[in-house]
């Protein structure tokens, strides 16, 4: 799995299964692969993946699709099928897909807001993003309504069981950071159906949106660093980068104290420049104060200024992952436990492995 999200998948019949996704937020120029049982995100629509070693055979008759390593058959795979949900459309024409999509195998995800106050400039920006992406193709609404998301997430649960929900969204000020947009989306979704919510989004300014968004039902909050030195985080997000690593781990104490232990979360992008060394050393700062550090593979996303940045190699993932998984085993922190959220879904990295 490791070796498969590092190096990408040629696909040879790509309308198997559920669609793969191009552009927009989230685990885009993906597709959901399922590999010993579990679902996955494995890149195929970027450079390393059209040059990859691994690539698939013809679908059987019972949907198992051969894997191949170069030109040698090594395993079996499937494809989670296409969601039902994909096929309806609100009472006023706007499909399902386009307010809320399917990630992994049982998690529906949504961007509650598409737009960005740092998306468009080069000055701002952070250059691994596409959020702009799928809004320009049509692809989605900018908008998301909190009765459109509970339409949605209703008919996601008794159609395609699924089992939790992520909704993230850009930035839309400097305040709140879009903690007020999410805590009016989580309530609608709650009082629609029973689904576990994480609600991601910037550090608000004031700590009381915290204790908010679990009182409009969030269950688990992301706050996401992606890189975890300055220097890193300056060059690959000079807007984002104004809030600080301190900020942010202020920021993740004041959460855990209204989320608890292990509810909390951050992404880490491995492969922007940051060391082995820096991104465990961030990672024990952050298990002691009770976050789940999401680590995974950086995937060079078409459209975004890193489009040709090279993925990590697999050997430098396995450095970082197998460490990790003991330091959460060892903090009391597991994917298995978090509510909902990029953490218990895994998908987008085989971290989860490694914890047992």
């Amino acid at each position: 799995m490791t070796d498969l999200q590092s190096r990408g998948l040629r696909l040879i019949e790509p309308e198997a299964g559920a669609p793969s996704r191009r552009g927009g937020a989230g685990p885009t120029d993906h597709k959901a692969v399922t590999v010993d049982g579990r679902t996955i995100m494995v890149p195929v629509h970027t450079g390393s993946a059209a040059d990859s070693p691994y690539e698939t055979g013809a679908m059987a008759a019972d949907g198992s699709v051969p894997l191949k390593l170069n030109g040698v058959s090594i395993a079996s795979i499937g494809f989670p099928r296409q969601p039902r949900f994909y096929k309806m459309q609100t009472f006023d024409g706007v499909p399902y897909s386009k307010i809320a999509q399917l990630h992994g195998s049982d998690v529906l995800a949504t961007t509650v807001l598409q737009t960005c106050v740092r998306y468009g400039r080069r000055s701002t920006s952070c250059q691994f993003c596409a959020i702009g992406e799928s809004l320009a193709n049509g692809l989605t609404i900018n908008r998301k309504l909190p009765e459109q998301l509970a339409e949605v997430a209703r008919a996601a649960v008794l159609l395609d069981g699924v089992q939790h929900m992520v909704m993230t969204t850009g930035t839309p000020n400097f305040s709140d950071r879009g903690a007020a947009l999410l805590c009016e989306s989580a309530f609608a979704v709650k009082a629609a159906v029973a689904l576990p919510i994480q609600a991601q989004c910037e550090p608000p300014d004031d700590p009381i949106w915290f204790s908010r968004m679990k009182a409009a039902g969030v269950d688990s909050l992301g706050m996401h660093l992606e890189a975890v030195t300055p220097e890193v985080r300056q060059r690959i997000m000079p807007g984002k980068a104004e809030v600080s690593i301190e900020q942010y781990l202020q920021a993740f104490a004041e959460a855990v104290a209204v989320f608890g232990r292990g509810q909390v979360s951050t992404y880490i992008l491995a492969g922007l420049g940051d060391t082995r060394e820096a991104i465990l050393d961030m990672c024990e700062q952050l298990v002691a104060l009770g976050v789940y550090p999401f680590v995974v593979p950086f995937v060079p996303v078409s459209g975004t200024p890193l489009a040709n940045h090279p993925a990590p190699d697999p050997v430098f993932m396995r450095s970082l992952l197998q460490p990790l998984g003991r330091m959460l085993v060892d903090g009391g922190l597991r994917s298995a436990d978090i509510k909902a959220g990029c953490g218990r879904c895994g998908a987008c990295s085989s971290l989860a492995s490694y914890e047992r």
